[in-house]
């Protein structure tokens, strides 16, 4: 008798252990369990710690509750400007209500990421290529409210989205490339062009100066004979004013009109035979009866 007792104590203690072993669930503490008892939902959520369920009868699901980043696969895209781009992104979500990320959607983590490439391409449909490389905050801005509103009835929110990466063409970077440097040339210009005005301007008034003090000339060209001399070469400055060049043009005696001939007429010119015999004077044009080097359109001494 005793021992029969003492068999059923063992099998109803199997049994119970059995069961507990079966019933018994663990939430951590960033999660938290959603119990369906066939197939309807039973209860409140549960929360972190121990729990039980009927074995063959309540399914508990565990809905992750810590922020989850997922990234969104490469989007080939064309922006409002025609440009065809390439870009990705990383979004972070978390579950706010797990009986709506249960029940309201399949899978949730499916959706949102379908949901996050469609909202890209998008985005990306509406925005300019500058916007899209220089203003990516309010594109960022736009991408979570456009993902934000349908994820709200999944029990999902949006904690974030950012573009990642945003490839363009060969083309396209050759062509920028040249803008850019086009463009620092052309500031390039504008600083070189402003230095030379400031420059003439500083000059304009050393001139006055110098104008009004002729000595300050002097001194200059002193200065820049220095300079020079400091070289290591063989270079021989002799500065000249230009004032006695002047005087020394107006102080030489004009020629006559004898000396302004050309010399060139007096001289022998070489018979056609080769022989060494000179022409005769009506050959060289030369009037015998003249003194040499008169020519004879001369009035005053034409003969008769």
């Amino acid at each position: 008798m005793v021992q029969e007792l003492l068999t059923a104590l063992a099998i109803t203690g199997t049994a119970g252990l059995l069961y507990v072993a079966a019933a018994a669930r663990v939430v951590r503490q960033y999660e938290r369990g959603v119990v369906l008892r066939f197939g309807r939902l039973r209860g409140q959520v549960r929360g972190p710690g121990f729990t039980m369920i009927l074995p063959g009868v309540d399914r508990m699901h565990k809905v992750n509750m810590q922020i989850v980043t997922m990234p969104v696969p490469a989007q080939d895209g064309i922006t409002h400007d025609n440009v065809t781009v390439r870009v990705d992104a990383v979004i972070y979500f978390k579950v706010v209500d797990p009986v709506d990320a249960i029940i309201r959607v399949e899978d949730y983590r499916f959706a949102v990421s379908q949901m996050a490439q469609t909202s890209l391409r998008s985005i990306l449909g509406k925005s300019d290529l500058d916007e899209l490389l220089s203003n990516r905050e309010k594109l960022n801005q736009g991408l979570e409210l456009m993902m934000d509103s349908p994820a709200v009835e999944w029990g999902v929110t949006i904690d974030r989205v950012e573009i990642k990466d945003v490839s363009l063409p060969e083309t396209m970077k050759r062509s920028m490339a040249r803008q850019a440097e086009a463009d620092r040339e052309r500031r390039a210009r504008i600083i070189n062009a402003d230095a030379e005005l400031q420059a003439s301007k500083k000059l304009a008034e050393a001139a006055a100066v110098m104008s009004d003090q002729p000595a300050a000339l002097q001194l200059r060209l002193l200065q820049t004979v220095v300079a020079v001399a400091a070289e290591r070469n063989s270079t021989l400055v002799l500065p000249f004013p230009v004032e006695l060049l002047r005087f020394l043009e107006r102080a030489a005696p004009p020629q006559s009109s004898a000396h302004k001939s050309s010399p060139a007429a007096a001289l022998p010119k070489p018979s056609s035979t080769g022989g060494s015999q000179s022409e005769s004077p009506e050959t060289k044009g030369i009037n015998p009866t003249l003194p040499d080097g008169i020519p004879e359109s001369a009035p005053s001494w034409r003969a008769a």
